[in-house]
């Protein structure tokens, strides 16, 4: 089987999956009981927040576990609009967010979204972010990394800006960041990543919202692993996120040379084959792979592909069911582009052999 898919989710690490059969198995007391079995849950979680604190550079208070990137996206979002309420209600984003942002910020009341501008590489542009500024929003949101392109946001420069010239908060998404490419949460207010995308389990992520910032919760009730998020802590996915992590960064120097490796590979191969436009700018993450196939409809290659058991996607795994990217379009304005996008993503577990064979198949289908 050859798996390039990874941007939608990741084989799950197997020192992982015993640290989450072994909580389950050995602390079955709620974290917030008062007996020792809640006591010795409770140990263990502030030691996963500790470390996931420690691997980030943060403050144990400022980690929030949540169910998923859409749920802490959610969070980030309609808790600071609750949090501040006096603020003008207007939000930057961009055009290249994924659904979990787009599709939250269409169902604000009385809110005025507002897309920043990009350059010729899909970058923000600084200039029209600071005259944006001047309109004194209550919350910026972008990605570090767009899920369907790779394009990689300065969020380091884009925080400096933000916080030099507004008041604004700065939320990004970071899960297609996290553990690939270098994070700097230092001009970062809120930032949310999953663990499913590093080898993690399905289920448990985290946003990060720093010290200074107020956040309205999403989900009231009685204590939990934080005031910003009721419920049960899921302590057996919360030891498993802080392993993921720890693992995950271990090896991060590695195997970010080793995927550049192989989409440098593809990249050179795919650019051979006539039919084929490369959408991925250079200096996207190498992580994932954005390619068109002129005349031949993404469903039907994705499905010739799974009968060789290669696995790959048409564009990112929670966008809605239409026929094309709107990514693509709205940043090429080509339709067939659009209509014709495959996305390639890879991760440490990824081969030169298996690209190899990639492209042998891909080569024979067309």
């Amino acid at each position: 089987m050859i798996y390039f898919d990874n941007a939608a989710t990741t084989r799950v690490d197997e020192e992982v999956l015993k640290t989450f059969v072994n909580v389950s198995k050995n602390y079955i007391g709620n974290p917030n009981s008062i007996h020792k079995l809640g006591f010795a849950s409770k140990k263990l979680m502030n030691a996963a927040t500790t470390q996931v604190a420690d691997l980030l550079h943060v403050k144990e208070d400022e980690v929030i576990f949540t169910s998923s990137s859409s749920e802490s996206n959610n969070l980030a979002i309609k808790g600071v609009l609750k949090a501040y309420p006096k603020r003008n209600r207007i939000i930057l984003t961009t055009i290249l967010e994924h659904p979990s942002i787009t599709n939250t910020l269409k169902t604000l009341e009385n809110v005025e979204v507002i897309n920043l501008k990009l350059d010729d590489n899909y970058h923000i542009d600084l200039d029209d972010l600071k005259e944006k500024l001047k309109l004194d929003p209550v919350l910026v949101s972008i990605h570090h990394v767009n899920s369907e392109l790779g394009i990689i946001q300065d969020i380091d420069t884009i925080g400096k800006i933000i916080k030099e010239n507004s008041k604004a908060i700065f939320h990004v998404d970071g899960t297609q960041s996290l553990t690939k490419i270098n994070v700097n949460l230092t001009n970062v207010d809120l930032f949310s990543a999953s663990a499913h995308k590093f080898n993690g389990l399905k289920g448990i992520a985290i946003l990060i919202k720093k010290e200074k910032i107020n956040l309205a919760p999403l989900i009231n009730g009685g204590a939990s692993q934080t005031i910003y998020r009721a419920g049960t802590p899921a302590l057996p996915l919360i030891a498993s996120f802080a392993k993921a992590l720890r693992l995950a960064l271990e090896l991060k120097d590695e195997s970010y040379l080793k995927v550049k490796e192989i989409n440098t590979y593809l990249q050179d191969e795919l650019s051979k084959i006539e039919s084929v436009t490369i959408n991925s700018k250079k200096d996207s993450s190498p992580y994932i792979i954005n390619f068109s196939i002129e005349g031949i409809k993404p469903e039907t290659m994705i499905h010739k592909l799974e009968s060789y058991e290669v696995y790959l996607s048409t564009k990112t795994a929670c966008s809605s069911k239409e026929d094309y990217s709107k990514s693509i379009y709205l940043l090429t304005n080509n339709l067939e582009l659009s209509k014709t996008s495959l996305r390639l993503s890879l991760s440490k577990d990824s081969t030169i052999e298996e690209a190899k064979e990639f492209i042998k198949i891909l080569k024979d289908n067309l």
